[in-house]
């Protein structure tokens, strides 16, 4: 376990961000922090339910039996107002963090308010939201026209793999079919359904090919490689190292690191005590990413906004950590964790160039692996990206996929054209340009997105 005179847990008082500030939101951003009088009974919360309060001749719950229906949440109001249900439902599922509406809800304020919103819920006879299928829509303009595209919310910039249905666990397959059919019934509001980042395997996909095959095109591709650990049961910090790629380097870099004066590492994770652990992870990101032309991970005000937000409500879950290097006062490497269902998910870092030579980025990860085990967790996830320092820590990977479905003619049609025709088109560039005149448009592409 750290010392205490190495991981401290420190609250900086005064320094609390509040989810919403510097920003044109509308109350509906403050009024998604509490709890929405009036919400509906979930199991578990104390709260009596229909039948309870309707004294002993009430139908139970299990004898009210019948199939789920599927409802439309398409205002802002509706969408703010679902945050107690939906984190209910959250826990009772084995969805992805990033199906939390801690991290969908201000993706679409900082990242895409202009999409419409897509919600559709499945609700149980007794008005228990049972899942949920969190899309928006994008209307981009296609050869002259515009088409009306419905996605994920969450698909773009801030890296969201195992978008998928939310639904309780154990019926994923049922609860996909239905939101399937839902689909199937809505085709002729929109042009193209393209999901991305979703598990492969998942049984949405499967229940997308079953209802559109016979009438749609249907397409599915590869999207990410992402590499995770499991660890054994009982396994120290020790054994682990001794079955990476990093120990010997680890544990060398980390003794001269421990050497200097004023060194610490500090984790923050408690709701109030991010403010500045985050405005330093991103400093020390930007910092890193510098002289790449910026990074294409946190992209922006926009970006780094959402962020703020969105640690500040995962950390009312107990889901945000932040771990921060320090030496002579200074902070020099940043992690960005994340925690869901016993795995540490490791989502950003950052580090200060100047101590590169001294692999304090190193360092530091392996700190966050240590802490992992020592606090009980059970694995490790890099999530996307097959980076060498990734590999060396990890001997598993998994599979992200993309599904696209459309009609063979029409708007949805051009859309693929489109995409297709512009990857064909950077690929062929990709071939012909030097390595490094295809690195310059990459810096030069990640600069513009940083303004």
């Amino acid at each position: 376990m750290l010392e205490e005179s190495q991981l401290t847990l420190v609250s900086t008082p005064g320094s609390q961000h509040r989810p919403g500030d510097d920003s044109p939101c509308t109350p509906e951003s403050q009024i998604a922090l509490a709890s929405v009088a009036g919400a509906r009974h979930r199991p578990g919360d104390g709260l009596p339910c229909a039948s309870e309060s309707a004294g002993a001749n009430a139908v139970a719950p299990a004898e009210c039996a019948g199939p789920p229906r599927v409802e439309l949440a398409a205002t802002p109001s509706n969408f703010a107002a679902l945050r107690a249900e939906w984190g209910a439902l959250h826990e009772r599922s084995d969805g992805a963090l990033f199906l939390a509406w801690e991290w969908l809800y201000p993706w679409w304020r900082r990242i895409a308010p202009e999409r419409e919103l897509r919600l559709l819920l499945a609700r149980e006879p007794d008005g228990r939201l049972s899942g949920l299928l969190p899309l928006s829509v994008e209307t981009p303009r296609v050869f002259g026209g515009r088409i009306r595209r419905w996605a994920f919310l969450g698909e773009t910039h801030v890296g969201s793999d195992g978008l998928d249905a939310l639904v309780e666990r154990g019926r994923e397959e049922e609860l996909s079919r239905l939101f399937a059919s839902e689909l199937k019934a809505r085709e002729a509001a929109w042009d193209v359904l393209e999901l991305t980042d979703l598990e492969a395997g998942s049984p949405l996909v499967t229940a997308l090919r079953d209802a559109f095959g016979a009438t749609h095109a249907v397409e599915q591709w590869d999207r990410h490689l992402c590499p995770f650990e499991v660890f054994h049961p009982g396994e120290t910090f020790d054994a682990f190292l001794r079955r990476t790629g990093r120990r010997d380097n680890f544990l060398r870099r980390r003794k001269w690191l421990a050497a200097q004066p004023g060194f610490r590492l500090e984790r923050n994770e408690r709701p109030g005590e991010l403010a500045v652990p985050m405005a330093e992870l991103l400093r020390l990101h930007a910092a890193r990413w510098a002289a790449d032309g910026g990074s294409q991970g946190i992209r922006g005000p926009a970006t780094e906004a959402f962020h703020r937000d969105a640690t500040e409500w995962l950390a009312e879950r107990g889901k945000a950590r932040l771990y921060t290097m320090w030496v002579g006062g200074k902070a020099v490497a940043s992690v960005y964790g994340l925690l869901h269902r016993g795995e540490f998910i490791y989502f950003q870092s950052g580090y200060d160039p100047e101590w590169r030579n001294r692999s304090v980025g190193l360092v530091l990860v392996g700190e966050t692996f240590r802490d992992a085990l020592e606090g009980g967790l059970r694995g490790y996830d890099f999530l996307r990206g097959t980076e060498t320092y990734k590999s060396d820590w990890t001997t598993r990977v998994r599979r992200t996929v993309a599904v696209r479905i459309h009609r063979t003619r029409g708007p949805g049609a051009r859309w693929r054209l489109r995409q297709e025709g512009g990857r064909a088109a950077r690929n062929a560039i990709k071939g012909v340009l030097p390595e490094r005149w295809v690195e310059q448009v990459r810096r030069r592409r990640r600069a513009a997105a940083q303004r």
